[in-house]
């Protein structure tokens, strides 16, 4: 993109969505307005500092030199863009989607729309939010229509956090428009972002693509869930099974249990079709509403475990030293958003353990008060009671653990050693 091309981008939210964004922008030439309404992360950001895993304080550095990316608190710093993506959180509250941080990003970009300019859509929602409550919204600050005086779209976001083979780039891009001008202008948009893009018949669809892609994660890790419980009740090895099944070579794709799911996505995402389909059509979406209760009570299955394996050596949980591996959501990230270790380590804590924890890249202000971060010493390790694999870092000290851990449960099939207690 030459000087005379470039284009003026406003990315509406700067976390796990939007600073990627932002950073692949500024690499292939747009002016970038990185706006967020958290002082701290632009602050952090104006500074040259990473909040996020799959950004690096060289990556936001680097966009810095180049004066074409400013991060911003100032909703008039919006102004003059060509382009606008909408990167928000949509969190459930009782149960319902939480549409207020989509509603406000439309309210601040609605007095800067302009002839031609596009406005995009990308945080996760059920379908119709599009066409009913964010185009309502542009349309408010003046007398310019989506679809006849500039474009809108929609294209969910398939961000995978710490990920090692897909990234904003390789990763396949759903986009949809309010028409077909809209259409093409998002995927001609995204085209120079990353290497594919995929147009679908329209904005609802392409809503929808996003809930089903999580919803067919969320049920199938549910069912693997519910087996490891059955199994450990019929004294079968799950594990085993699981790598047994996943020899065939067509009709099977394996997932693994844990002690539960976390991040934005799974536990949020396939609430908003279960709402949508009761809503709408006053049914239940039986296969979300299982998966949830199976899911949400993995850690309490978790707790009982521990409670179990102490007990069988005549140990309470109360008063009992347990080290927690992993407080993360997923492994080889810092990510610690709605994760079931957290929720695993409250429950421990309400039954009187003394707690501590393994996690070399959680933000140590997102530890539980009264859990004690440690490095995972020999020492430690080895005064452990019971020590709980609850995420699987790879820079975790495996081999340490495995020499001094006297009684281990592992919820993640990681540690090779007899004195184990698998999920």
């Amino acid at each position: 993109m030459t000087n005379s091309e470039r284009r003026r981008l406003a990315v509406v939210g700067q976390g796990y969505v939007g600073l990627p964004l932002s950073m692949r922008a500024v690499e292939v030439g747009f002016d970038v307005v990185g706006f967020d309404v958290d002082r701290s992360r632009v602050d952090r950001l104006t500074s040259g500092r990473t909040y996020i895993d799959d950004v690096t304080d060289g990556d936001v550095a680097a966009a810095l030199a180049t004066g074409r990316f400013r991060p911003t608190t100032e909703a008039g710093d919006l102004a003059g863009f060509d382009v606008a993506v909408v990167t928000v959180p949509t969190p459930l509250r009782d149960g319902a989607p939480d549409l207020a941080y989509v509603e406000s990003a439309a309210t601040a970009l609605a007095p800067h729309v302009s002839p031609g300019c596009l406005v995009v859509l990308e945080s996760t929602t059920y379908p119709g939010t599009t066409d009913d409550v964010f185009v309502p919204l542009l349309e408010r600050g003046g007398p310019l229509r989506a679809g006849l005086d500039y474009q809108v779209g929609y294209s969910p976001e398939r961000i995978d956090p710490s990920n090692p083979t897909w990234n904003f780039r390789n990763t396949p891009k759903i986009v949809a428009g309010v028409d077909d001008v809209s259409a093409k202008a998002v995927a001609e948009f995204y085209s120079t972002l990353v290497d594919r893009v995929v147009p679908v018949k329209g904005i609802r669809e392409a809503e929808l693509a996003k809930l089903l892609e999580n919803t067919f994660r969320h049920v199938n890790i549910a069912l693997v869930n519910e087996l490891a419980i059955f199994c450990h009740g019929l004294g079968v090895d799950v594990w085993s099974v699981i790598e047994a099944a996943s020899t065939k070579p067509f009709g099977f794709m394996p997932f693994t249990p844990g002690p539960g799911v976390g991040g934005h996505c799974l536990p949020i995402d396939p609430s908003y079709l279960s709402w949508q389909v009761r809503r709408s059509l006053g049914q239940a979406f039986r296969f979300i509403e299982t998966a949830n209760d199976i899911n949400d009570h993995m850690p309490d299955y978790v707790v009982a475990r521990a409670a179990e394996h102490l007990n069988n050596r005549s140990k309470a949980v109360k008063d009992s030293a347990v080290l927690l591996a992993g407080l993360a959501y997923k492994r080889n990230s810092g990510d610690a958003r709605q994760s079931p270790a957290l929720v695993v380590a409250r429950r421990l804590q309400l039954l009187g353990a003394r707690l501590s924890a393994i996690d070399p890249l959680v933000d140590p202000a997102l530890v539980p008060a009264g859990v004690d971060l440690v490095e995972g010493t020999a020492d430690q390790i080895a005064a452990a009671d019971l020590v709980i694999v609850l995420t699987d870092h790879d820079d975790l000290p495996w081999d340490v653990l495995e020499r001094h851990a006297d009684h281990v449960l592992d919820t993640r099939n990681r540690v090779r050693a007899e004195a184990v207690d698998r999920l």
